[in-house]
């Protein structure tokens, strides 16, 4: 066995050869093989750049279809092996490392492309062969007698030797003349053929306009017309042809005789069609494609004032895991069944279902009443996920969200209406999956607002659009300014300033809150060393400075790197940092995720529990974990802002500072909005606030000005 080639035109010349070895048998020319595969070698590396080139170019496939015409390659299997080899070897030799799918997606546009730039030469060969054989049969009946003998023995090498079928009749229709390629195309004898009539060969796919051109040329009104039409065979099969039908007048110029040229286009039509079909409809289930989807959708948006559409875009929950477990034929299998389901739930007049790709089906259904028949639509879906699927023996459950949208055609495009779909099915499966949601023009807006976010926060930090703001730290023995809590902020562009609520989380989701983390605390220590450096010698002492970590930050393995270089490069001591963790982050944290807090502790670095009191933990595990401050959360003491306060609260409060006290822990209180909170606060042993009783988070100078007021007295 040969080796496979190990360049790109080593393996390009491995595909010409296949491809002349293919196509060389049926091919009517005076060369030799070697010869004509150094014709196909240009014809393939121009195949070969357009499988590859950036922008997809179909003048590629047409101009290599042409060029098989040229190169005598005209009959219809030569074309039918030349796009089982593009088929089958194309990607394989000439694809090199690109995405597979997009690669066979591209070669099936190029053998449609390669069809009709074959289909449109030939044809232009057929009508040169067409003109020189009508006018053949001119002179034949116009020249002189003494030339007759000669003309008509031109003619008749003519006719006989054509690739096109020829017939001539009279004005009444009846065969007089056939040629042996027509003969072939009927499976006819000569014979059978002129006892036929014109007349007798009607056929349901006609044209309308077919037999009026007929009349009109046998009645001498007109010389010549064109058209596609198809034949019924002796066998039952139907034969289609590119007909043109000319008129034969005498020397007197009155009509004598029809003559009919016929070029077979049926292997070329069925081939087409297959194409056709592969490219709109999905390999795997065999339902309509995203393309074939489009068009549809898009016809039912186009459609007159009055009609309707509803729209179900279903996504199966937790199929990943039947790949990740069973493997993808068992997916593949899961898939065809749920195809099979949908497709039996879509037969109504304006229905259909299509796959647009993974485990992600579309339902349509159009009509002036689609607000009762999508949600009807909708619940047979549904039901017709309950029963298992079998699957290599298994029993599989099938569940799956579903998106809807219905209204008035012609308002919106296809894509925003499939955008919707796709967020109102999002939507139905963070609400659990299993079921389905109704868009919402309000839902869709904040979810496009989401992804915009989302896109723009990973050049957000590079542009500078974050800023910090500080809120203070309170003692509430003596009212002094101890710090503050770093709280980040994203000026936008479009949307202005927004709070960490509309950012943090799809940070976290994108894995940006590790940068924009660092970046945080790298900014607020250095503020710590600013107001440090003002102070000088105010017996106030450092600021602390305390900043917020999220449970993605906990899990990097940086995170304590990044935290002693960032003190180390800006001269800040340990002990001027306070990160505060959420409660709920640590719920259940083994040793491994304590460690970096354990060595942080052990530097100095303060660690605060933020939000307690929510994470519903076990006050027994605060003396695992490695904090020395807890933060009470706001939820505990908003009665204190009423006059008097919930004893209940007030038993809780106190019963928490005791604990967090008897474990050498300091306790801050957040959201403190009134005197009468803080008052009640410092009674109850507190130890630090922050709210805006005393101050809402403003820029790091504000915080300067409250340190100096408290400073002074």
């Amino acid at each position: 066995m040969s080796a496979e080639p190990d360049g790109p035109e080593d393996r390009l010349r491995r595909f010409a050869t296949i491809w002349s070895r293919a196509v060389f048998p049926v091919t009517s020319t005076s060369s030799t093989r070697p010869e004509f595969e150094a014709r196909l070698l240009p014809l393939a590396r121009r195949l070969s750049e357009a499988l590859r080139a950036r922008a997809f170019d179909a003048d590629a496939g047409k101009e290599t279809g042409a060029a098989l015409v040229a190169a005598h390659c005209t009959d219809p299997e030569a074309l039918s092996r030349t796009l089982d080899c593009v088929d089958a070897y194309l990607v394989l030799y000439c694809g090199e490392d690109g995405d597979r799918e997009d690669l066979r997606a591209r070669s099936a546009r190029l053998q449609h492309a390669m069809a009709a730039g074959f289909a449109q030469a030939l044809r232009e060969r057929t009508l040169a062969e067409q003109e020189a054989i009508a006018q053949a049969a001119l002179e034949a009946q116009g020249v002189v007698a003494q030339a007759l003998h000669a003309t008509e023995a031109r003619f008749r090498a003519v006719f006989e030797g054509a690739a096109i079928g020829i017939g001539i009749a009279d004005l009444e229709g009846n065969v007089l003349q056939v040629n042996g390629a027509l003969r072939r195309m009927f499976g006819l004898s000569e014979q059978g053929l002129r006892c036929r009539n014109v007349k007798d060969w009607v056929h349901p796919e006609d044209a309308p306009q077919t037999w009026r051109l007929y009349e009109e040329l046998v009645s001498g009104q007109r010389e010549h017309y064109q058209l596609e039409k198809a034949f019924h065979r002796p066998d039952g099969t139907v034969l289609w042809t590119n007909l043109t039908v000319s008129l034969l007048r005498d020397t007197d110029g009155a009509p004598q005789y029809q003559l009919a040229l016929m070029e077979d286009t049926t292997e070329r039509r069925l081939l087409n069609l297959r194409l056709r079909y592969e490219a709109t409809h999905d390999a795997l289930t065999g339902l309509p494609n995203r393309t074939f989807f489009f068009e549809r959708l898009e016809k039912a948006l186009g459609a007159g004032e009055g009609r309707r559409f509803g729209l179900c875009y279903l996504d199966l929950d937790g199929f990943k895991t039947v790949n990740d477990s069973l493997g993808h034929a068992a997916g593949d299998r899961l898939l065809v069944e749920v195809a099979d389901r949908l497709q039996a739930c879509a037969t109504a007049p304006g229905e259909m279902v299509a796959r647009l790709g993974g485990d992600e089906f579309v339902a349509l259904t159009t009509g002036p009443d689609t607000q009762r028949t999508v949600d009807e639509l909708a619940a047979r879906i549904m039901n017709a996920l309950l029963a298992p699927i079998s699957v290599d023996g298994r029993e599989l459950t099938v569940r799956g969200s579903i998106g809807i949208v219905e209204g008035p055609a012609g308002e919106r495009s296809a894509a925003e209406v499939l955008r919707s779909a796709d967020i109102t099915m999002y939507r139905a499966k963070s609400a659990g999956g299993n079921r389905f949601e109704l868009a919402d023009p309000e839902a869709d807006a904040r979810a496009i607002t989401r992804h915009g976010l989302t896109t723009a926060l990973p050049t957000a930090l590079d542009r500078g659009e974050f800023f910090i703001e500080y809120q203070p730290l309170v003692h509430l023995g003596d009212g002094s300014v101890r710090g503050a809590e770093a709280l980040v902020r994203w000026l936008h562009p479009q949307h202005g300033v927004l709070s960490p609520d509309r950012f943090i989380p799809l940070a976290e989701h994108t894995g940006l809150i590790v940068p924009l983390g660092r970046w945080v605390l790298e900014q607020s220590v250095r503020q710590a060393r600013e107001w440090r450096d003002r102070h000088g010698g105010a017996s106030l002492g450092p600021l602390r400075i305390n900043v917020n970590l999220s449970p993605c930050q906990l899990n990097h393995p940086g995170l304590v790197q990044d935290t002693v270089e960032i003190l180390e490069r800006t001269g800040v001591a340990p002990d001027a940092l306070c990160l505060e963790v959420t409660e709920s982050a640590l719920i259940g944290a083994d040793d491994d995720l304590l460690k970096p807090l354990r060595r942080l502790a052990e530097m100095g670095v303060d660690i605060a529990l933020d939000d307690f009191g929510t994470g519903y933990s076990n006050l027994a595990n605060l003396r695992r974990l490695p904090v020395s401050v807890l933060k009470l959360d706001r939820s505990f003491t908003q009665s204190m802002q009423r006059f008097p306060a919930d004893p209940v609260d007030l038993k809780i409060v106190e019963g928490i500072v005791s604990l967090a006290h008897s474990l050498d822990l300091a306790v801050t209180v957040e959201g403190v909005e009134t005197g009468a909170q803080a008052e009640q606060l410092r009674i109850l042993g507190c130890d630090t606030a922050q709210g805006w009783y005393y101050a809402r988070p403003g820029p790091p100078d504000r915080l300067h000005e409250l340190t100096l007021v408290d400073a002074t007295g």
